[in-house]
């Protein structure tokens, strides 16, 4: 099976051993990888402040850097969901709805495409620990993936799972919102370590970048002995 990476802009210029593990355990499994290196932002943070006909410009790149895959996947669930909203955005445009709603349709989160398309909940997994887990909004409520990380992680070998109490709250992050309203973000992610330390686990698991550096930039600066790993380092574990 041909997938096509959709590294995202935190991952690639901040993130990249998550970008490696992602390719590593799709290789695994099966899957021949393949990375056009044309593929740029895909306009989230723009769009989002409102500026929606200006994002449009990156998203055709988009488009059109992944108009050939058969598959796309991201290890961002914030990043896959922004491709489909992209025949929302397009809607009416003769020429760009039907390209934007083909790239929504191939478009995977890396945990959602391996439970749902690969149909594996087992990848072979070891790590030893003590574990909790982020649920990051735009995954879980927009995109609405939120089996699949779980089941994963069930099957770590070696790995203890503690739930994160009010796991269902932002961390603060939210792209543009953490510059524009820095103060409230603080309080935010500030009661999310508090919460993570709380549970007792030495690693936090997530599976979108923005998250994991905004609550791990805190845990750093607090000097928490706790280990921030995305998911996909987690399944790279052998």
């Amino acid at each position: 099976m041909k997938v096509t990476l959709f590294a995202t802009c935190l991952v690639d210029m901040f993130q990249g051993d998550v970008g490696k593990a992602v390719v590593e355990v799709l290789e695994r499994l099966g899957c021949t990888i393949d990375f056009p290196e044309n593929q740029i932002c895909c306009g989230q943070p723009a769009y989002n402040s409102g500026y929606v006909q200006e994002s449009k410009n990156a998203m055709k790149k988009m488009i059109l850097a992944f108009e050939h895959a058969e598959y796309v996947v991201s290890p961002s669930g914030s990043c896959a969901y922004m491709f489909k909203e992209y025949p929302e955005v397009f809607k009416g445009d003769a020429v760009w709805e039907p390209k934007a709603k083909a790239l929504a349709t191939k478009t995977y989160e890396f945990t959602e495409f391996i439970v749902d398309v690969l149909k594996i909940e087992d990848v072979g997994a070891h790590l030893e620990g003590t574990a909790t887990y982020h649920t990051s909004c735009h995954m879980t409520r927009l995109l609405g993936v939120q089996e699949a990380p779980m089941t994963l992680l069930s099957h770590v070998k070696g790995l203890q799972y503690i739930e994160l109490p009010g796991k269902e709250r932002c961390c603060g992050f939210g792209g543009t919102f953490s510059v524009k309203m820095g103060n409230i973000s603080g309080q935010m992610v500030s009661e999310k370590v508090q919460n993570v330390e709380e549970t007792g686990a030495d690693i936090l698991i997530g599976a979108d970048a923005g998250c994991l550096i905004n609550i791990g930039g805190r845990i750093d600066r607090q000097g928490k002995p706790i280990k921030v790993m995305h998911i996909a380092e987690v399944l790279n574990c052998r």
